[in-house]
Parts: structure tokens; sequence; C-alpha cells
């Protein structure tokens, strides 16, 4: 393994910048929300940590590209902006969610909310979901893993149609696996920064895809008729469960940050780190990096204590029995504290997935933290 760690002044300019206009802002900013930006540069901050290469299969071992600073950012002149007429989100869900006990509504519900809370300031509305067939996108039996591809480009000029006016950007999301052309064998997603577009896939999520046992695999592997859409007629989407969820949502936030203009974080761990495959990806904490933290805030404008202290949003793990089910909660109700208080570390939900097993800092709420706690039944 390989720890990417930054030098206290390295990290300190990638946030507040040397340049004079930038630096005002930075002090423009509460001092409670200095406070938590500062983690950043602090020796040893157990809030925010350096980066961990576990392999060279890893997005920065495989994928070289250069940092984004703060400034760097900011005077991206092809970043996209939202403004009073163009500041909703919008996500349009296309084939099938239904090959579970929760509901497609409850399902965007979730993500409806978790993107709001995340992208705090903008609205998130869940477009009316659209077979396939709606979109006239060009479709694939893959060669290798025998599923079900629709085209990701066909999607985006579907999307492009479909955009409303008021739109800083839509998304499309589907459980269906993506090819962006013939070529390829797949993709995640495909976006277009300039057009305020995206389209992803969640089939991969599901922990059975690689599995010779995936329900999504087509017992004869033939070439489709190119108009005959009756092929994804009951055809399997994975479950969803507490997995593809926290999944889900973090491929959601992570590519819509990419439309606002940030670029892939190499700073410190943070969901807008790059990931090369699903192990990497499970790595990813749920939220931003100081240094990240900041390009949204200065991209929307929210204020950075109220955006964590937004209405406690819950996650309900519905795949784990009743007494043992794990509620993901966005704690936001408790007061802000400063920094220099005593921290104390302690851990809830031992039998958590490792991905799932965050710290919560009890002393130091002035943090949007995650907390692990056993559910009863007269709570739920």
């Amino acid at each position: 393994m390989k720890v990417i760690k930054h030098s206290e002044q390295v990290l300190k300019t990638a946030l507040i910048s040397k340049n004079t206009q930038l630096v005002k802002l930075y002090e423009n900013l509460e001092s409670r929300e200095k406070c938590l930006l500062n983690e950043a540069f602090q020796p040893d901050s157990v809030l925010f940590r350096p980066i961990t290469l576990h392999s060279e299969s890893d997005w920065i071992s495989s994928h070289p590209e250069p940092t984004q600073d703060f400034e760097q950012f900011y005077n991206d002149p092809y970043r996209s902006r939202p403004t009073p007429r163009k500041s909703a989100i919008y996500v349009q869900p296309i084939g099938s969610f239904g090959d579970t006990k929760v509901s497609t509504e409850d399902y965007m519900k979730w993500l409806k909310d978790y993107c709001e809370a995340f992208y705090y300031g903008l609205s998130v509305k869940i477009l009316e979901p659209v077979p396939v067939s709606h979109t006239g996108c060009a479709f694939r039996v893959n060669e290798y893993t025998c599923n079900l591809q629709i085209h990701a480009e066909d999607l985006l000029k579907y999307l492009k149609k479909k955009k409303p006016e008021d739109a800083f950007c839509i998304v499309g999301i589907t459980m269906i696996d993506l090819y962006p052309r013939a070529s390829w064998n797949f993709v995640f997603g495909q976006a277009s920064l300039t057009e305020g577009m995206g389209i992803f896939s969640f089939a991969r999520y599901d922990s059975d895809f690689y599995s010779a046992s995936y329900k999504g695999r087509l017992k004869s592997v033939k070439k489709l008729p190119s108009a005959d859409y009756s092929v994804f007629d009951g055809y399997y989407t994975p479950a969803i469960n507490s997995m593809l969820l926290l999944r889900s949502c973090k491929t959601l936030t992570h590519e819509i940050g990419h439309i606002f203009g940030l670029h892939h974080c190499q700073w410190l761990q943070c969901v807008m780190q790059g990931s090369n495959h699903l192990e990497e990806s499970d790595r990813r904490p749920l939220d931003l990096c100081p240094i990240c933290l900041r390009k949204l805030q200065s991209a929307i404008g929210f204020h950075i204590v109220e955006r964590y202290q937004v209405q406690r949003y819950c996650l309900l793990m519905e795949d784990l029995p009743l007494r043992n089910r794990p509620l993901l909660l966005w704690s936001s109700t408790l007061p802000i504290v400063d920094a220099s208080e005593k921290m104390k570390i302690f851990f809830l939900c031992h039998d958590a997935p490792d991905y799932l097993c965050n710290a919560v800092y009890g002393g130091i709420p002035y943090r949007s933290l995650w907390l692990f706690a056993l559910a009863k039944e007269h709570d739920i």
C-alpha cells in the first residue's frame, strides 16, 4: 500500500490559495466554517485522512492526471454554474427498478433526499420512470458477460431533449448495464459537462454481477432485432439493498460533482476520488474533503454549517434482521463546538462491513457525521 500524504503547506494552499482575492473570500467565512475547513491541513487530523492506494490498479496509479486546487476550480471559465433560473437537479430513471421488496418510489425518494442534503440549496426533482423503449436507444448483449446493455450516447441524446428549462443538470440512472460504443466492453457512466447531462448505471454494483450465477445473464447470446424492446420485459434488475443504495448515493453525488466542474480529488480521502473498480469505490467516504467542499460551497453559495444542520436523514438497511439493522443517520441537530475540544472517537455497530464502519466523533459535531446505531423495534 502507498499513502499519498501532502505537506501542510501544500494542502493549505490548495484550500485557501495565495491569490489575495481568494484569501479574502476565505477570511470572510464564519469562524465555525473555517474551523472545519482548516482540518484539511492539520497534521494527523482524524476527520480527513490521506488517500491510501492499495494496488497499481487503483485510479491514481493507473490514470495519472493533474490535481485541481480551489484556485484552479474558481478560475475555470468552462465550469457550469447554477443560476436562480437554472437551479434544479433532475433525475430520470430509465428501465425497471422493480426486482426488490423496496418500491421504485421509495428508492427514488432516498436518492432525492440524500442528493438534496449533499447539494444543499438546490432542488432535486425525480422525473417519472420511462421504459427503455421510450428512449429509442440502441442495445446489445455483451459477448463476455452475456447481459443486456443499452447505448450511453443514445441515452444522452434522449436526456438532452427532455432537459427542462429550469434544470442545472439532468442525469439518467438505470439498473441496466451501459456501453458507449461497439468496441467498448462497458462503461459505468458517461456525461456531457458542457450540456449538463449524465447517464449512470448501477448494474455492476450488484454483488453478484461478476458471478456465474448472475440472474441477468441470457442463456443464448445472439444479435437482437434493433427495434424489438420486448427483451427488456421482465429482465432481471438487482434487488435494492443497503449496499446498493450506499453505492448509488456515492456514485450519483460524485458524478453530479463533475458536472459542477470538480475534478477527481487527489488531496485527501473524498467522495470525489476516482475509482477504477468496485473495491476502490467502496473505500471512498460518503462526503467531500475540505478542498472539494469549498469548491462546491463557492459554486452553490450555501452556508457550510447550515448544510450540516439539515433535517436528520435515515437510510434503513432493509436487508438486515430488524433488531440488527443499522440506521445510517445524517447527524445534523447537534450544536457546533470548537475544534480545540478534546476529541473522543468511538464506534458503533461493529458488525457493519468495513466500507460502512465510519467513525463517530462524539465531541466534534461541527462536522457532518455518519452515525451507525442499532435500531430498536419501537424506534422503527
